[in-house]
């Protein structure tokens, strides 16, 4: 099969097509054939060597995954083969397939292609695991609220009922308000230190400095949940965060989809032989969501849960 693969760490210049054998799932894992992933500013961290967790070249990244099961390890039970699925696994996305824990695995939403349902895992996960305590009516505060895990987490908030503020520049702001945040802060042009106050939780997607400036409009009793590591964290409200594979969260987040509460923004869909210029977009900061990558020779898309669903739809 073809895989995307890195034998050292550096820029996208690293990242190249290889052939390699075919996984074989072992007891409690799929093998999914891979449709689809996407880019997450872990990827491009962990091409670069800026955080560990993926162990080290050479390797295949790729945290998230939509695809069809083409083979099921002994013990799982809860798929079929031919089933359309997606979910978040570490590493080994970027190939033609990936072996998947079962459990980090959910049926893919009935009313979305593959490329979409491939933007959601992690970010969604994270999102979703992240904003956990938030409830009705409280503020909450979402840095690059237009980014991957920003829009999402706008959107899943505003359906808890919570009053959801986010930062971003000025050309997403409308965009961002028909996602349904209530107020939109352009951090380009105004401090948000002074712009917004007696907020109960604030997701910091930027982290370093954004820590301590955060915490000057938190209540007393409010949380700053950090997904990337800041300069807060000797403030006794600081939290640091990490995202946890769940195919329990995802078919929570399924739900939200099939309802029509939940979206993921497409900035791009690209070959996964592109994958290099995908980190190049993603490193800008510039990417309004997710950009999507659709894998050699993609399984079929099954019409279901609209008509005329396809790989693009």
């Amino acid at each position: 099969m073809l895989a995307i693969t890195q034998n050292a760490f550096g820029g996208p210049e690293v990242l190249h097509v290889v052939e390699v054998d075919r996984p074989r799932p072992g007891p409690g894992e799929v093998l999914v054939r891979v449709a689809a992933t996407s880019v997450n500013a872990a990827d491009w961290k962990a091409r670069a060597g800026l955080i560990g967790g993926l162990g080290d070249p050479p390797l295949t990244l790729g945290l998230d995954v939509s695809g069809v099961v083409d083979e099921l390890g002994p013990g799982v039970g809860r798929f079929a083969v031919g089933e359309p699925v997606y979910g978040m696994v570490f590493g080994g996305g970027n190939a033609e397939y990936v072996v998947a824990r079962a459990d980090t695995l959910a049926q893919k939403p009935r009313n979305i292609d593959f490329v979409h349902a491939a933007a959601l895992p992690t970010a969604a996960l994270t999102a979703w695991q992240a904003l956990a305590a938030l409830g009705a009516r409280q503020r909450l505060l979402v840095h690059a609220a237009a980014g991957g895990v920003g829009h999402l987490a706008v959107q899943i908030a505003g359906h808890r009922g919570a009053f959801v503020v986010g930062t971003a520049r000025a050309t997403n702001h409308e965009y961002l308000r028909g996602l349904g945040a209530d107020e939109v802060i352009d951090y380009a042009a105004v401090d948000f230190g002074t712009a917004v106050r007696d907020i109960d939780i604030v997701l910091d997607l930027v982290g370093g400095a954004y820590g301590s400036r955060s915490t000057s409009v938190l209540r007393p009793d409010g949380r700053l949940i950090d997904t990337q590591g800041s300069d807060a964290e000797a403030d006794p409200r600081y939290e640091r965060f990490y995202v946890e594979p769940s195919g329990a969260s995802l078919r929570e987040i399924t739900t939200m989809v099939e309802r029509g509460h939940l979206r993921a923004t497409i900035d791009q869909i690209l070959p996964l032989s592109e994958i290099a210029k995908a980190h190049r977009l993603s490193e800008s900061g510039r990417v309004r969501g997710k950009i999507a990558l659709v894998a050699w020779n993609p399984p079929e898309e099954r019409a279901t849960g609209r008509a005329g669903a396809g790989l693009f739809a």
